[in-house]
């Protein structure tokens, strides 16, 4: 059985203004840059209170040397010193280990001073990912860890990535945004968003504040 189409011109008229309007719309289709005034931002992610295994859990402070952190800079990472000398205080008090990075090509010395550490606390140093030609991987392997709480600077550098490489290591990541700093708010608003939205990483990522931290 055959089934003959029989078109009208005014059917023909109108699939033509039909196709036209969409070969139109998508050559006209606006790009984020055209509609970045209009973006919603969206709702604040949850943060979570934790209580973490001493055991299997380190803290690591991203360079908070003063290349990288200074008031200058960055007084918004300066800001964040006092609370993040609390979080220190509680992880060596607890008896978990704590690692250092460097960026900006300081040296240990330019650590903040309350934030130094200890002879018996590893420093490395590398570019935004703590985890390229250092031997940062190794030593979390040797120790067991399963989970790794990150403060540091920039949220958008050295916190984005290292805490990023972390989930892609299969390590669950603790962030306290109150211990992360950037240059501007909006680099630290998009690090949050990134890292618990992101494919993979998100299911890895906790947020939460210095004070809900617990070992």
């Amino acid at each position: 059985m055959s089934i003959a189409l029989r078109f009208t011109p005014r059917v023909v008229v109108a699939s033509l203004i039909a196709a036209m309007a969409f070969v139109g719309g998508t050559a006209t289709a606006a790009s984020i840059a055209d509609e970045w005034a209009s973006v919603q931002v969206p709702p604040p992610p949850a943060l979570k209170a934790v209580t973490l295994d001493r055991k299997t859990t380190p803290l690591l402070l991203l360079d908070f040397n003063k290349q990288t952190c200074n008031a200058e800079r960055r007084p918004r990472c300066i800001a964040s010193i006092p609370k993040v000398a609390k979080l220190l205080a509680a992880a060596r008090a607890a008896g978990v280990p704590v690692l250092y990075s460097l960026g900006g090509g300081g040296a240990a010395a330019d650590i903040a001073k309350e934030l130094t550490p200890t002879k018996d606390e590893p420093v490395v140093s590398s570019g935004v990912d703590k985890f390229v030609g250092t031997e940062l991987e190794s030593l979390l392997k040797q120790k067991g860890i399963k989970t790794v709480v990150i403060a540091g600077v920039a949220a958008h550098g050295a916190v984005l990535y290292t805490a990023s490489g972390a989930a892609m290591r299969e390590m669950q990541v603790i962030v306290p945004l109150d211990g992360i700093s950037a240059d501007i708010p909006y680099a630290e608003q998009y690090t949050a968003w990134h890292l618990v939205n992101a494919p993979r990483i998100g299911t890895l990522v906790t947020l939460t504040t210095i004070d809900d931290v617990k070992f």
